[in-house]
Formats: C-alpha cells, structure tokens, sequence
C-alpha cells in the first residue's frame, strides 16, 4: 500500500474518537491488509525495504484496537517474516561471507527477534482459527494429533508461522532451547503440505527443497526427496520463480560439492528476464541478488 494511503488511515485511527475506535480500527484493518500485490510486482527492493516497516507499525497500532484481527495478524506474520528474510537475515549471509563476523551477528540476532515476532502473530491466529491450537504447538506437545485438527483454511497460517519459526532458528543456532524447538515448524510444514500441497504456487515445496537437502534419507530427507520437491515447485509457478533454483543450488548442489552444476544453476538465474513474470518480480530480484552473492563468494563453498 503506497505511503500516502498507510498515512491517511493512520491520522484517521487518531483522529476517532474512543467510543469508534473498534469499529475504525477494522475499517483500517480491511485497507491494510487489502492492498494488493503492489510489492510483489515491484522491482527495486531498497524502496520496498524502506516502505514496509511503516506498514507493519501501523498494522501492529491497528492490532491493538481490534486484537483479534485474523487478517491483520496473517499480514502481520507473513509481513514480518518476508522482510526479516529479504533484507536482514539476507545482509547477515552477505555481512558473513564477506567476513564481516561481528556485522553479522548483529544482523542475525535482530533477524531472530523479528522471525519470533512474525511467529507470535502466526500462532496468535492459529490459536483463534482452531481453538488454541497455537498454545498447544507453542508447549510441544502431541504435535500430531494437534495438527490433526487444523484444515484447508489454517494453511496460510501454518505455513508462515512455520516459515518464521524455521528461520529464527537458523538465525539463532546457538539458542539450544529454540534449536530444539525444530520439530513443531516441521510438523506445520508437513501438515501443510498435506491439506494442500499446491498452496501459494508451490511455496511448500520450496520450503522443502530447502529443509530436505539438510537432512538423510533415513531422517526423510537426501537428493531425491529434494529433486522431488524442486520439480513441483517449478511445476506449480508455471517454472517462472527463480527462488527453487537459488534454493537447490546452495543447498543440495553445496552439500554435494557439485561446482559446475551450482555455477550453471545460478548463472541461469542471474540471466532470467525479471520482466517475464511480473507478478514475481521483487522475489526474483530478491534471489537473482542472491544468486550473485552465492556466486562471488563460490570458492569459499566448494572445495
């Protein structure tokens, strides 16, 4: 939602009287969380990373009338956890492979809080979506015949909290008490998947192409789970989002020491003509940025 819109509807939230406040706040709840894929088609990332934390600010102002605001809190954790990830958790990897250490642990610890944020919002909505089945995979426990419960429409939700749970915990590996926490992210990814596999154009599996190429095939995951999952996800985006690559190139091509397929791989990328799918224009921005990081910094990832 452009700055301009973000402004008129905050004056007005000040402007109300406190006997509408609820009622505004709604109001304001509906514009925010309705604007579109004006992001999404946009190709210069510094101008979205300068606009998006006014936009989760007001939204979080407006969550604190109307607290049980599903759609506020979805925009919410999908919000915080997409510009954690594109903006200071990717400056962390750079600010890392440039040897930048102390730069980076910095970035990463502030990565973390804003993915335990983006998370909070996400089970804060699970726990009104399905009866307070957020606390249940908070407390890590019977993580199975919790997620039982959860339907079609509990999907978005599982998935970002998820996405942001997953990613503090790469962001703060030496959290040992939110390392051990893995196994409830897995569990809503893995239900997700189930409920609907085709969600968001393929974007579980891209989770997966991810996830799986860091575990065996004894612990479910190995080469072919991964391929697997990286051959759906291009199916359902119509083979237009470049993220899957990015993806199979830094984990699985990595782990296998395959430089030529890695370099291959991401010069794809970085030549993809970003005006051919406009509606994933910033994401393959995001990555073909990505793909050059990984690639002036090849010969510290292979041997």
């Amino acid at each position: 939602m452009p700055r301009r819109r973000l402004l008129a509807l905050a004056a007005t939230i000040l402007a109300t009287s406190a006997g509408c406040t609820t009622l505004a706040a709604r109001v304001a709840a509906n514009a925010l969380t309705s604007g579109g894929d004006t992001y999404a088609t946009d190709d210069d990332p510094e101008l979205v990373r300068e606009a998006v934390p006014f936009g989760l600010k007001t939204m979080e102002s407006v969550l604190a009338s109307d607290p049980k605001n599903e759609h506020l809190l979805l925009a919410l954790c999908s919000g915080f956890t997409q510009y954690a990830y594109a903006f200071v958790a990717a400056d962390a990897d750079a600010a890392d492979l440039g040897g930048r250490l102390a730069e980076a642990k910095v970035l990463r610890a502030r990565a973390k809080r804003l993915f335990l944020r983006a998370r909070d919002y996400g089970l804060r909505g699970l726990d009104l979506q399905r009866d307070g089945l957020g606390q249940k995979l908070r407390g890590m426990r019977d993580l199975s015949p919790a997620l039982a419960k959860a339907k079609k429409d509990d999907v978005p939700f599982l998935y970002w909290a998820a996405s942001a749970w997953t990613l503090a915990i790469v962001s703060g590996k030496a959290d040992l008490g939110l390392v051990a926490e893995l196994p409830a992210p897995v569990a809503m990814m893995e239900r997700s998947l189930a409920l609907d596999e085709a969600w968001s154009d393929g974007s579980i599996h891209e989770f997966f192409v991810a996830y799986d190429a860091s575990r065996t095939e004894r612990e479910g995951g190995g080469p072919a789970r991964v391929r697997t999952h990286y051959d759906r996800a291009l199916q359902l985006s119509l083979n237009q989002k470049l993220g899957p690559r990015v993806s199979l190139a830094e984990g699985l091509l990595v782990q296998s020491q395959d430089r030529a397929a890695f370099t291959a791989l991401l010069e794809e990328v970085v030549k993809a003509d970003l005006d051919a799918a406009p509606r994933y224009r910033l994401v393959n921005t995001l990555a073909q940025r990505r793909a050059r990081l990984l690639l002036d910094h090849v010969d510290d990832l292979f041997l």
